[in-house]
């Protein structure tokens, strides 16, 4: 790897997040190359806290002897988690909050990273292009 500087947390570990569903959230890390990310360091939050995340199942990781941690499963590349959500606000936009740290091949460690991502909930009454369901848009 010819790269001597390593990048901004925001950029080696980059952090998105789309609905799947009402009550389902995809989350997901883009790992940069020469970069990755401690399986067990990852811990998701929402706002608002009514809405109420389930703790998610993270996929497995690979088993690597780290110089700072020992024996730790760690992601490179992508890791995407599925974030299960309790009671979603109808209509109003939900954070996702995810805290995280990785590693750069280089031998630097960042410090815990949190990153959010605010997202639009549905709402069964408001149809894709924001108009009330079932009501016609030609004249609005």
């Amino acid at each position: 790897m010819a790269q001597s500087n390593p990048l901004p947390p925001e950029q080696a570990f980059r952090f998105s997040a789309r609905l799947v569903d009402a009550g389902t959230v995809e989350a997901r890390f883009t790992i940069a190359d020469g970069y990755y990310l401690y399986r067990d360091k990852l811990r998701f939050s929402i706002e608002p806290v009514s809405a109420g995340l389930r703790v998610p199942e993270l996929p497995g990781g690979k088993i690597k002897q780290d110089e700072f941690f020992g024996r730790v499963e760690t992601y490179r590349g992508n890791v995407v988690v599925k974030l299960a959500i309790q009671d979603p606000p109808a209509g109003k936009p939900m954070v996702i909050r995810a805290e995280s740290q990785g590693c750069a091949d280089l031998g630097i460690c960042y410090p815990p990273n949190v990153q959010q991502v605010t997202i639009a909930s549905r709402d069964a009454s408001i149809a894709p292009d924001g108009k009330p369901a079932g009501k016609k848009a030609w004249f609005n």
